[in-house]
């Protein structure tokens, strides 16, 4: 099993890092051009590695992962939603420079999460790198949510004008589901599950950090 976490994480890794050095090297060659492209260079390998982490779930229910399923559960649904759900469906928002502020805070932290698993199941701690995992996500994370919230709400003008999978229930149904009242109401759950998850980051770091000996244990 270790082997096999090895590879996912060195496969998470490499996704999250080519998306990253493509992003900077892109900005740094078209510089804010290159931001309103961003979805449609790198969209794909993006939806890849966001699917591919719903297996990070498994992991913790057949025991081979000791992180809690609650806050990795809500963090990994919060990405599948935004980015397939919002993002994915709405051409329109793919342009906006919101999206490349999500897609480099995804990457930053995952690109430092999937190194120190690595080298975790290796056996291998490095201080800094170890601080840094349980660190950068305490001020990167709250971040995330923000633009999270700023993508829904420049997504539902395009919802409300498109219909997009609002449904109206044929007779004899008398009710319909306006999705824009969906993405509001969970916009309001995903700033309240902000606060548990910050909560659990803290307790993370104080568990890896708080003491002098580092647990053998997946971030």
């Amino acid at each position: 099993m270790n082997m096999y976490l090895f590879v996912y994480d060195l496969m998470q890794f490499c996704g999250h890092s080519w998306i990253f050095t493509n992003m900077i090297v892109r900005f740094m060659t078209f510089g804010k051009d290159s931001l309103a492209d961003t979805f449609h260079s790198i969209g794909l390998v993006m939806r890849l590695c966001q699917l591919l982490s719903v297996l990070e779930i498994l992991h913790i229910l057949i025991g081979i992962d000791k992180s809690r399923l609650l806050p990795r559960f809500l963090q990994i649904t919060e990405r599948i939603i935004i980015l397939f759900v919002v993002i994915n469906s709405q051409e329109e928002v793919q342009g906006k420079y919101v999206v490349c502020v999500l897609f480099f805070l995804w990457n930053l932290l995952d690109v430092v999460r999937y190194t120190y698993n690595m080298l975790a199941m290796m056996g291998i701690y490095y201080l800094p790198l170890t601080w840094l995992n349980f660190s950068l996500c305490i001020p990167l994370y709250p971040l995330s949510v923000l633009a999270k919230g700023f993508a829904i709400c420049v997504s539902l003008p395009y919802f409300e004008s498109f219909g997009t999978y609002s449904i109206k229930l044929p007779f004899p149904f008398t009710f319909s589901i306006y999705f824009p009242y969906v993405l509001k109401m969970y916009l309001i759950l995903l700033f309240a599950g902000m606060c548990f998850i910050i909560r659990n980051l803290f307790s993370e770091r104080m568990a890896h950090l708080g003491t002098s000996n580092i647990k053998n244990k997946r971030s």
